[in-house]
């Protein structure tokens, strides 16, 4: 990591003494700062206006306890989370996490991440990220919806169309959305746009649920035409196997791509004919079972238990869209053993500050992920903006949108990174674009804010 500035440097001592125990949220907050150092020479009034102070300060932090009862009649416990980090540019935007990892400092990081990632989408949303510790895995139908019941319960109290609408991530599809989003219109008696990822029959919005991976391959397709390349004739390895896995792969594949493997949390498949995936789909999706299944139907395929053995690949593209932090070091140097050309980060801050800075230096082309993944939270707003004008837009229409989000995104990011004088570094370029435009509408709304 770059050495900070004594100004920065104080902001970051600051966020770790304030926030004790929350490693993902302080990697998040450096990375941001480190990018910002030329910025802040160029824009003193950021720095008179306590803008880095109050921008790593989450507005609101909402901790809450999740009672639900489980089929056998044994009441259990969860922890709810929402962090409203930042409404400078519009109402807080982001999804919510069911996972066993998920704790305050989790929320904090993937918060954080969200303002800048929003900002970059040009629509006029803040940032804020939920969840719980609750593990949907083994949970009956009943018990999710008895624990999406309980927990909207609560949430209900701080969101509203016009002040925090989520959204789903890990854990948190279709299905729980639907749970969620009955019980707000029961307790609220209300029928407005306050959740996006809805079902298509009451305010969903087509190609929302494609809209991550759909969006992190446009982006990948901006830089590598940078470099007179493109995905056609490419292998790429997609770690993870969810909604961003599954439709990066999708379009990887209509794009010219051959997808080589894929993975869950217990282990990966390679398969050098080229993942099946309509057979992927058929297991996660509609069986929910472990991606090892995938195996007993092609014959040719292998399967490894363990997720990081999935970098040892030989790969042209790789795209980690599974969870934090789980492309590392060693795997970043196996990757670029194997001479690959680019790395595009689906999930939310997929690779570590050494996978990152190896990949930067030798010359790997990068894709962060505040501006590869920002797809889905774009299309969440395309879901909002037509909820609110009572509007269902076409398939095409949407993503002819997507599309156009995207490339925005990628030019805004290059240009940042050339006019600081880091031409190439994107991580920095996306830092910058999306900082300014928040930090000019909290210096416009006073200190006070």
């Amino acid at each position: 990591m770059k050495q900070l500035n004594e100004y920065l440097q104080g902001v970051y001592d600051s966020v770790v003494k304030r926030n004790a125990g929350e490693p993902e949220f302080h990697q998040a907050v450096y990375e941001v700062l480190e990018s910002l150092q030329p910025v802040i020479e160029k824009r003193p009034d950021f720095v008179s206006a306590g803008i880095m102070d109050r921008i790593v300060e989450p507005e609101r932090t909402i901790k809450f306890r999740v009672s639900w009862v489980d089929d056998a009649g044994k009441v259990q416990v969860n922890r709810g989370f929402r962090v409203q980090f930042n409404s400078a540019i519009g109402p807080y935007k982001g999804g919510i996490r069911f996972h066993p990892s998920v704790n305050e400092g989790v929320i904090k990081f993937l918060g954080f991440e969200q303002i800048f990632k929003n900002s970059l989408t040009g629509l006029p949303i803040g940032g804020g990220k939920g969840g719980s510790d609750f593990d949907p895995k083994g949970k009956s139908e009943l018990e999710m919806m008895r624990f999406c019941q309980s927990f909207m319960t609560e949430l209900a109290k701080h969101i509203g169309a016009d002040t925090d609408v989520p959204a789903g991530d890990i854990g948190v599809g279709a299905r729980e959305i639907g749970y969620m989003y009955g019980q707000y219109k029961r307790l609220r008696n209300e029928f407005v746009g306050v959740l996006t990822g809805k079902g298509l029959t009451y305010g969903g919005s087509l190609i929302r649920t494609e809209a991550t991976g759909y969006g992190a391959c446009y982006f990948t397709e901006e830089m590598l035409k940078s470099k007179g390349e493109s995905f056609a004739g490419k292998r790429v390895v997609i770690s993870g196997s969810g909604n961003v896995a599954i439709y990066a792969a999708a379009k990887v594949t209509e794009l010219g791509g051959k997808v080589v493997a894929m993975s869950d949390s217990n282990g990966y498949i390679v398969d050098e004919e080229g993942i099946n995936l309509a057979l992927v789909k058929q297991i996660k999706e509609v069986e929910r079972k472990r991606i090892s299944e995938y195996v007993s139907h092609r014959s040719n395929a292998g399967y490894a238990e363990g997720c990081s053995g999935i970098w040892s690949t030989k790969a042209d593209i790789a795209m980690p869209c599974a969870t934090q932090n789980e492309l590392d070091g060693a795997a970043a140097e196996a990757l670029i053993a194997n001479a690959v050309l680019a790395v595009t980060e689906g999930a939310n801050m997929p690779c570590t500050p050494d996978a990152v800075a190896l990949f930067q230096s030798r010359g790997v082309l990068f894709a962060p992920a505040k501006a590869a993944n920002a797809g889905g939270v774009a299309t969440s707003a395309l879901e909002m903006a037509q909820n609110s004008a009572r509007l269902s837009w076409t398939s095409e229409e949407v993503d002819a949108k997507l599309k156009a989000i995207m490339r925005n995104i990628y030019s805004n990011a290059a240009a940042k990174a050339k006019e600081y004088g880091m031409e190439g570094n994107l991580v920095a370029g996306a830092n910058i674009a999306g900082f300014i435009k928040v930090a000019e509408a909290m210096k416009a709304q006073g200190v006070a804010y």
